[in-house]
């Protein structure tokens, strides 16, 4: 059956291009904006919770339920419909945001030991839906233009600006305003549950009828399609994909097992006191959301892109050298304005280093190795996710536990 004729009229309608792009971003903002609410009213959390240290056991539920939902689906990821995937895992977001809400509500705002069990069970419920969304499109867009993974990544620490933003707007406005710290936290969650029904909306009915969105899905159904006809060829199973890209897999974990060492717990509870008070840890958390979000498109710039695989494990590697940097900063006066520049440094390399691995890892492979392999490092992401937040609990040596 002859479909070059169709795929080339398809593929030259490049008007869904620019459109894909930025749905692309909105998606990626959708794909972490709940979760990075919950860490950005770190403050409340704090306030209500102080004896239970909310924002590293929240991530730690968090990143332990998201290495086990990832690993589990990218197991079985040959046998899943991606696209009913992504669709429940916006779903579960939406519903877990309004749970905050709820949760918020039932308790009145106040302490206690069943809220905060509350709390973690939204915070699994937010690590399912990540291992859905995160695994699912990372799977999906590897097998399109690259400049969509690159956009749906620029929108996952998109997500943690604006919520910084909000949160340092409302802290504002409510600053003199009786219970103001509560209704900041309130009006998070009713933004998140609605923003997470838009994402709902757009990948069910409007992503899937971009131009450029049905050429590469209909490109890989084709080739799909063909294999199966000819069974000419013999797709790489998960582990000769992980072999070949093990440099890649092991890059990828080792950038988030650092990152999340240092981001959010020491950020917001183990850095000096300062003038700034309690802005202090938001204004850190802040800007290491800003810089990430700026990281991912440096890559665009050709002097920065780093082409050879082994200068790019080089540069991962070299990261581990903010552990000393940020112990020195915070233990032997090395003030804030230090504090502030290793926090911008680790938001940019944590962006930029992973663009570069996700985006040149699937070149070369056919469009269900592409997606395999994708499915494969969202894994090891995560894995890194996981690492990182354990570690980050060894700066609590020497402070009482």
């Amino acid at each position: 059956m002859d479909t070059n004729g169709e795929s080339s009229r398809i593929l030259d309608d490049n008007k869904g291009k620019h459109a894909a792009m930025f749905l692309c971003w909105f998606l990626g903002t959708g794909s972490l904006l709940p979760w990075n609410s919950m860490l950005t009213i770190e403050d409340y959390y704090s306030k209500i919770f102080p004896n239970y240290h909310p924002t590293r056991m929240l991530t730690l539920v968090y990143s332990l339920c998201a290495f086990a939902t990832i690993a589990l689906l990218a197991h079985y990821e040959a046998k899943l419909n991606t696209r009913l995937r992504v669709m429940a895992g916006y779903s579960i977001y939406f519903v877990s945001s309004c749970a905050i809400f709820i949760l918020d509500m039932a308790s009145g705002g106040k302490g206690g030991i069943g809220p905060f069990i509350g709390l973690c069970m939204i915070s699994a419920a937010f690590a399912l839906a990540d291992g859905h969304v995160q695994g699912g499109m990372i799977g999906d867009l590897s097998l399109m233009h690259p400049g969509l993974m690159q956009s749906y990544l620029a929108g996952i620490p998109a997500s943690g600006t604006i919520t910084s933003a909000l949160r340092l707007f409302t802290k504002a406005i409510f600053k003199n305003s009786k219970d103001g710290i509560r209704k900041g936290a309130i009006l998070f969650s009713v933004l998140s549950s609605l923003f997470e029904f838009i994402c709902v909306l757009i990948y069910t009915f409007v992503f899937p009828k971009l131009p450029i969105v049905k050429y590469y899905r209909s490109k890989a159904a084709i080739i799909e399609e063909d294999e199966s006809t000819q069974q000419a060829s013999k797709h790489l199973d998960h582990s000769q994909l992980l072999l070949q890209n093990i440099d890649y897999a092991f890059g990828i974990f080792l950038v988030y097992a650092l990152t999340l060492s240092i981001f959010p717990g020491f950020l917001s509870e183990d850095t000096q006191s300062h003038y700034l008070g309690s802005w202090y840890g938001l204004v850190l958390i802040a800007l290491f959301n800003l810089t990430d979000f700026i990281g991912r498109y440096t890559p665009l710039i050709k002097q920065l892109e780093i082409t050879s695989r082994k200068g790019l494990i080089v540069a991962i590697v070299s990261r581990f050298l903010f552990i000393p940097a940020f112990f020195f900063a915070t233990n032997y006066g090395g003030g804030a304005n230090l504090i502030f520049l290793l926090t911008s440094l680790l938001g940019l390399t944590n962006g930029h280093l992973t663009v570069l691995v996700l985006t040149n890892a699937p070149i070369g492979y056919e469009a269900p190795e592409q997606n395999a392999l994708g499915n494969l490092l969202s894994v090891c992401l995560s894995a890194g996710l996981f690492a990182g937040v354990m570690l980050d609990w060894l700066w609590l040596i020497g402070k009482g536990w």
